[in-house]
């Protein structure tokens, strides 16, 4: 079996509570794990937000299994965590699982151009917070007739795709941002930044990147990597 060695202590932790934020939002959640060099990318992708979520996890050394320098697999998240040993900072790589079709795909890997417009990370948080006052308060008022999965999932759609500004940016893929613990309290403005590559945007932080398709992820008419 595969052992990465992360770089410390802290990077397991946070790798354990990105997997764990993963698994909150889907129970059987399947994550792709890519590895060369000292980086790991390990994508997900939580059903609630249509967005792709993008951890980057420091390594110790070099990836390296026999002959193999790169490492490119689907496991599932669940057992990902479960390999997590946060005091040696090592996790195993459990075995490869029947991807969902968006592992499939991923957003390019160069090619990215800086976005203007993107407000401060204090300015997105509260869009985020005056989105789901919004959200809560418009299901409370309707009629218990109407309070039914699609009325909740045409005011859900009608308040998430909305842009931040002029950037094309959906506030879901802030409110995802958020809730994976990528926009935290205390990050600066300098550290944050939004990027295009074709069809694709993504907001990047210290902590992690929220990438989304400007029509959806829904057409996969994307390069195969």
């Amino acid at each position: 079996m595969t052992v990465l060695h992360l770089a410390d202590e802290p990077e397991a932790a946070d790798l354990a509570a990105f997997l764990s934020r993963l698994l909150h939002y889907d129970r059987g959640a399947a994550v792709r794990l890519q590895a060369a060099g000292t980086a790991l990318a390990v994508f997900g992708r939580p059903p609630s937000f249509e967005v792709l979520a993008i951890r980057a996890v420091r390594l110790a050394k070099p990836y390296e299994d026999g002959l193999d320098v790169t490492l490119d697999t689907t496991v599932s998240a669940g057992e990902f965590l479960e390999a997590v040993d946060e005091r040696a900072a090592t996790v195993a790589v459990p075995g490869a699982v029947t991807g969902p079709p968006w592992a499939g795909v991923l957003p390019p890997r160069v090619g990215w151009q800086p976005e203007p417009g993107l407000p401060a990370p204090d300015a997105l948080r509260a869009t985020v917070a005056a989105a789901v006052t919004e959200f809560r308060s418009r299901t409370q008022e309707l009629a218990p007739q109407r309070r039914h999965r699609a009325e909740l999932d045409r005011i859900g759609r009608d308040i998430w795709s909305r842009e931040i500004g002029r950037t094309r940016l959906p506030v879901r893929a802030v409110h995802a941002a958020q809730s994976l613990g990528f926009l935290r309290p205390g990050t600066e403005p300098a550290d944050t930044g939004l990027l295009s590559s074709g069809a694709w945007l993504r907001l990047r932080t210290p902590y992690g990147s929220v990438a989304v398709r400007r029509t959806g992820l829904g057409s996969l008419g994307l390069s195969v990597h």
